[in-house]
């Protein structure tokens, strides 16, 4: 598999998403924030060209809710829930992208 800049963008927000459990100071928060919203707009972005609108509507919403300029307190239990939400989403389209380029190499 040809690892595209979409897949090296996840594979960052992954670790910062997971670096977020860990104690941080506020700044680095701040930065994943902007991070990824920019990511997910990107992300949005990128699924609306392929007419896929349930990744769409997922990449749309996450970015709204990690926004830096309207934030949202959700408490630090529930953003440890969401960050690991989102590595979870992640990885998951990582793994699904490879399969559907693997299996459009094989045909």
């Amino acid at each position: 598999m040809k690892i595209t800049y979409k897949t090296i963008i996840k594979i960052i927000l992954i670790i910062l998403f997971i670096a977020c459990l860990f104690k941080m100071p506020y700044g680095y928060f701040q930065l994943v924030r902007f991070v990824g919203m920019a990511s997910f707009v990107w992300f949005a972005y990128i699924e609306n060209e392929r007419k896929d609108k349930t990744l769409f509507i997922i990449w749309i919403l996450s970015a709204l809710l990690i926004n830096p300029f309207i934030k949202i307190a959700l408490g630090r239990m529930i953003w440890n829930i969401v960050d690991v939400a989102w590595a979870i989403l992640l990885l998951t389209t990582i793994l699904v992208d490879k399969k559907i380029a693997d299996d459009q190499n094989r045909s």
